[in-house]
């Protein structure tokens, strides 16, 4: 049970916020989000308080003949609500990460398996637009080299909206899928791999970066095979020198160009900041689902038997095709649940 005299601590903190937001002055915008936050925290104290109060009500009836029976018929059910809202308050009060309400940029490339590799990841690419366009996020292709076959060999991509990382940050790792490929005339099932990995969009105030550790190139744009060729140098590739992170984007005008390419090396360098800090406080123990390490597999889609399997939480579904339309939200809300309780375990131990 979380103790009261925290709970009546938040709340304050909330009504303050309120106040100072009324008044003006001060960083609006970080009062702004701070109460975002807190808002449905309190609203979920509010519940928990009330139901304390109406057994304390109820309780005191016992002593009034003409009462008892009606507070005896409603304690049992006020007493069963208390631990499904002490949980879901204790839920409200995890940690959170502070780069769950941002936005995201995915970026996809195959693994092991040659052409099929690439096909399968942009099967992958599509079922993550899919999955966007149905949670009313923007999917923004920012760099896209195709195979011959109509594979992808490199994607990436910024989708925008509320609380994208919180629920793409689980895809990073490497997805395996079991299928016979259009490529294969024997129709035996081949192995083959992509790989994802998801970064929450950096601010500015995240990653101060030096120009002088910046190359940055021009070069021509080409789509898949050669083809479409620009007439003028519109591609822009760069370089970041200390870390050698290498960024291109390939739209028309040269300046969006320079400005999505920085967007998207401003949330590798984030990133890398972050699973340096992560990786410093889990040194000592079991890291957790939605650590973000790509190299590991995460999750089998067989085509043959209609199945995926996650390995991270042993979750099995046979609705394969609906998955890869985008209906992800069962496994995401499972992978969600799952990382809450093992944060709720370890806030006991």
């Amino acid at each position: 049970m979380v103790p009261l005299d925290k709970l009546d601590q938040i709340t304050r903190r909330f009504e303050y916020l309120e106040a100072a937001m009324a008044e003006g002055g001060g960083d609006i915008a970080a009062q702004g989000r701070e109460y975002a936050q807190l808002r449905p925290v309190v609203e979920q104290i509010a519940q928990y308080k009330q139901v304390l109060s109406d057994i304390a009500e109820a309780e005191a009836m016992l002593d009034d003949p003409e009462m008892k029976a009606l507070a005896e018929d409603e304690l049992p059910a006020l007493r069963a609500r208390l631990p499904e809202l002490d949980k879901a308050m204790q839920l409200a009060l995890l940690p959170r990460d502070a780069a769950d309400e941002r936005s995201a940029i995915i970026e996809i490339r195959p693994g092991t398996g040659g052409d099929e590799a690439a096909l399968f990841a942009g099967d992958l690419l599509r079922m993550y637009q899919r999955y966007a366009e149905a949670q009313g996020w923007t999917f923004d292709i920012v760099e896209l080299n195709e195979s011959e076959l109509g594979g992808v060999k490199e994607a990436v991509v910024h989708v925008k909206g509320e609380g994208v990382f919180a629920k793409l940050k689980y895809e990073s790792g490497v997805h395996r899928v079991q299928r016979v490929p259009e490529t294969e005339s024997g129709g035996r099932i081949h192995t083959s791999a992509a790989t994802v990995a998801v970064l929450p969009e950096a601010q500015d105030v995240d990653i101060d970066i030096n120009p002088g550790d910046l190359r940055i190139d021009t070069m021509r744009s080409s789509g898949a095979g050669g083809q479409h060729v620009n007439t003028t140098d519109s591609a822009v590739r760069i370089t970041h020198i200390p870390t050698g992170i290498v960024v291109t984007s390939s739209e028309k005008s040269q300046h969006r160009n320079r400005e999505i390419a920085m967007n998207v090396l401003r949330a590798r360098l984030y990133d890398a900041e972050r699973q340096k800090v992560h990786d410093e406080r889990s040194a000592d123990r079991k890291a957790q689902v939605g650590s973000g390490d790509r190299s590991e597999r995460i999750r089998t889609y067989n085509f043959p038997q209609g199945r995926m399997s996650d390995h991270r939480i042993n979750l099995t579904l046979y609705k394969l095709d609906q998955i890869m339309q985008g209906d992800l939200s069962e496994v995401i809300d499972a992978l969600v649940a799952d990382h809450q309780a093992a944060m709720l375990a370890e806030l006991d131990a």
